[in-house]
């Protein structure tokens, strides 16, 4: 008897610890973490929305330079699909996107065609069809020619315009809502909150980085590489605008840093997962590859298919090792399927 109870003892050990180090590790991950994202979000779609009120011009690199910074933002922030980025469909309207049926070019193409007025009010536009709306609407409107030439030029201004200034209330308003409610829901769960225990916070934010690896590798990365026998590189996410690339690379360092701070007090696990996201970050930087071209050529797509599986390892290095020292596992996220 006495030998079992030290047994178990010894199984709900790291499960104490974990609920033990749950709110300073909590707290971290809010305030400097989670919070600093949505305020850059919010203060980059500011500027977007501001630029394009003063020149709409679809080439203006000042324009194009806004909505790359305020981009860079958004996939910095675009794991965190959860609470105040799913009101309302939030992050739907700020990322439509993977669009198999090309809802947004078919959805831009008829607000030009038209030149239907429903753009003319921030109330109206928020109304339209979530495909003409959003970062990936914007990425059409600046660099697809095909869809542009021709349109009325000051109708194309005036979407412009329209669009960013929805990307810059919607950040706003998860801004606002992270701001006044829901950081402090997870710093303080309770019977009658959203999160009950520390436990259900910590199970949201490990979901939320197991989540963000599987849609970078499977999605942001498995969308282009297609198959061997057929490869799709106009199928990679924002290509147009030149950003493949760089949006798993944003999308990588953000998600190490919420690892990290997860992994807090446990120093071999963060030195096995900061060690795991080296790998496909280096490779990043020598592919030389912005938009995954490459995935038709067998040897370019052989060294993009090692950068995905080096992001599948992390992912399962997270589940292993980091999943077990909070005493959780990974739960349902927005991003996991539809």
């Amino acid at each position: 008897m006495k030998q079992l109870t030290i047994l178990l003892a010894a199984l709900l050990l790291p499960l104490a610890a974990a609920a033990q180090n749950a709110p300073a590790r909590t707290a971290d991950v809010v305030n400097n973490h989670i919070l600093p994202r949505v305020d850059a979000l919010s203060d980059t779609a500011r500027t977007l929305a501001g630029v394009a009120q003063t020149d709409c011009e679809t080439t203006s690199p000042e324009l194009r330079a806004a909505f790359h910074d305020s981009f860079d933002a958004w996939i910095s922030a675009s794991h965190l699909r959860f609470g105040p980025t799913e009101v309302g469909d939030r992050g739907f309207a700020l990322a439509f996107w993977p669009d198999s049926r090309g809802a947004t070019p078919g959805a831009l193409a008829g607000l030009i065609a038209d030149r239907d007025p429903v753009i003319d009010t921030a109330e109206g536009f928020a109304q339209v069809s979530i495909a003409a709306r959003g970062f990936y609407a914007l990425d059409y409107l600046l660099y697809d020619t095909g869809l542009t030439e021709g349109a009325d030029a000051a109708y194309l201004c005036a979407l412009v315009r329209a669009v960013s200034t929805d990307i810059a209330a919607t950040s706003r308003a998860i801004r606002e809502d992270w701001r006044d409610t829901y950081a402090e829901a997870m710093l303080t769960p309770g019977p009658d909150a959203p999160y009950r225990s520390e436990q259900e916070v910590l199970k949201q934010l490990f979901t939320a980085l197991t989540t963000g690896l599987e849609f970078t590798a499977e999605t942001r990365m498995g969308r282009p590489l297609g198959t061997f026998e057929r490869s799709y590189p106009a199928r990679a996410e924002a290509w147009r605008s030149g950003r493949s690339a760089r949006n798993v690379r944003l999308s990588l360092l953000s998600l190490r840093d919420l690892a990290d701070r997860l992994a807090t007090g446990h120093p071999k696990v963060t030195a096995a997962l900061d060690s795991a996201f080296v790998k496909p970050l280096d490779r990043l930087e020598t592919l030389d590859d912005p938009v995954f071209a490459g995935v038709a050529e067998p040897q370019s797509r052989l060294r993009i298919e090692v950068i995905q599986q080096d992001i599948a390892a992390i992912r399962a290095l997270a589940r292993a090792d980091l999943g077990p020292t909070l005493g959780v596992a990974a739960g349902f996220n927005s991003m996991d399927g539809d």
